[in-house]
């Protein structure tokens, strides 16, 4: 096949692209080989899948979990282009309504109905007492309805943002469980010095690739996806090397209680050299020695009588 020189002119061009632009998509790719992977994995127990409230360290939102094994709770269920009376739970009540009206409806066309032998004006009359009727019984199941699946709603903590509240500074030790039932819990001096120490530790572990240190820092789901994030490394035989990681600045988001674990979310922006290297000759291919910065929202969790680890990571908007 023989290519005119218009065809060789077009080729020529895509390749000059591809040269330009396979870097650039190389060097994307290995920027979110830090820990986390550019991602939000883990869970906020009940509030996995609400947002976390903003704050001065991250006035944008928090992305969704893109990784979480918490199953989503129970909430309020959605249209779904059902008819008047086809409603979960409205079962018996709502099949009575649907027939009365049914009825009425025949009645009209046919001379029949409840009110049948009357004639058509007493059918018109007639059909009007039943759709009457049919909105009060439309009403009851309703509000029958409404009234037996509250407490189930109430106790949902999932789906449901909370509600705004004072925030509280990072150093402040003033954080309290914002839009919740559950007890206040308050976050002391040495709780924020352990999120401060498990931000440099967990960078450090990440860095040397230690899964063992891993299991101690972190709850077993963040595990399991570090493990797999750092496979993925070394089967693109990349090696991702954190330093010189420096909180910045941080504030408390929120902090609750429930059962016998205890969360705290925290906003952090942080300096640190992140450089991704070539497993086989060593040699840089993305980032510098030069620091960057990084703004995520973590969530810790302590057992009671334990010590808090890493229960999520979420990059902020």
């Amino acid at each position: 096949m023989k290519f005119t020189q218009r065809t060789r002119g077009i080729v020529q061009a895509i390749a000059v692209v591809l040269s330009l632009a396979l870097p650039t998509v190389i060097a994307a790719s290995y920027a979110d080989a830090r820990i986390g992977g550019g991602s939000s994995s883990g869970s906020r127990g009940t509030r996995t899948y609400s947002a976390p409230p903003s704050t001065t360290t991250a006035p944008g939102t928090a992305q969704p979990f893109n990784r979480t094994m918490t199953q989503p709770g129970q909430s309020a269920p959605a249209a779904t282009g059902r008819g008047l009376f086809d409603r979960p739970g409205m079962g018996m009540l709502g099949g009575l309504a649907a027939g009365f009206l049914g009825a009425g409806l025949l009645g009209m066309l046919f001379g029949g109905g409840l009110f049948s032998g009357l004639g058509s004006f007493a059918s018109i009359l007639g059909l009007i007492l039943q759709i009457g009727l049919i909105i009060l019984v439309v009403r009851l199941a309703m509000s029958w309805w409404q009234r037996r699946n509250a407490p189930a709603y109430a106790s949902s903590g999932a789906g449901a943002a909370p509600a705004p509240g004072p925030q509280a500074n990072y150093r402040s030790a003033m954080g309290f469980g914002l839009g919740s039932s559950a007890p206040p819990l308050e976050i002391k001096p040495e709780d924020y010095e352990a999120f401060e120490r498990l931000l440099g530790e967990i960078q450090t572990a990440w860095s040397n690739e230690d899964v063992s240190r891993l299991e101690r820092l972190a709850t077993p789901e963040m595990v399991s996806y570090f493990a797999r994030d750092l496979a993925d490394n070394k089967a693109r035989n990349a090696v991702n090397k954190v330093s010189g990681v420096k909180l910045l600045q941080g504030d408390l988001a929120e902090a609750w209680r429930e059962g016998d674990a205890d969360y705290a979310t925290v906003a952090l922006r942080f300096a640190l050299v992140d450089k991704t290297f070539d497993r086989n000759n060593g040699q840089t291919i993305a980032g510098s020695d030069q620091p960057t910065e990084a703004t995520e929202v973590w969530t810790f969790v302590r057992h009671r009588g334990g010590n808090w680890e890493l229960s999520a990571i979420q990059q902020t908007n």
